[in-house]
């Protein structure tokens, strides 16, 4: 697999399962492509889990559809754990944990909506960007 690598944060996710019409769900689409590689931690599948469970009912999923989504996720994804905390670092110090993985997993860029909340974390090296941004990067862009 060639590429950038990523971390997905939960708000992409989300957005991508209630709405098949934008860039997150165009994102998710490419997931195990090729393109680009995703990094997941414990922490942020169990996160994933939880928030898009909230979401099952709107998306118009079935809780087995989450559960292959994030096996999906899990096979295709690189599993890193974390060793360190700096916590807090972030605006939201509920985002640095994803700050933390991407550190950790030595990831190029953080994918999610909440650019505010990660000001500051192009400091230890990853880019920070939508998922239109990415795909936009990574020539993914109709």
């Amino acid at each position: 697999m060639a590429g950038p690598t990523v971390v997905l944060d939960t708000n992409v996710l989300v957005a991508a399962i209630r709405s098949r019409r934008g860039a997150s769900f165009r994102l998710l689409e490419k997931v195990g492509s090729g393109r680009f590689r995703i990094v997941v931690s414990v922490a942020l599948v169990l996160e994933y889990e939880e928030a898009m469970g909230r979401h099952l009912v709107a998306s118009g999923l079935h809780a087995s559809d989450l559960k292959d989504l994030l096996d999906y996720l899990c096979s295709v994804g690189r599993h890193q754990a974390v060793f360190f905390l700096w916590r807090p670092y972030l605006r939201d110090p509920d985002e640095d944990h994803v700050l933390e993985l991407a550190v950790a997993g030595g990831c190029d860029g953080i994918v999610t909506f909440n650019l505010r909340d990660f000001a500051g974390a192009e400091r230890f090296g990853p880019w920070v960007g939508t998922p239109r941004d990415f795909l936009s990067r990574i020539g993914a862009l109709p």
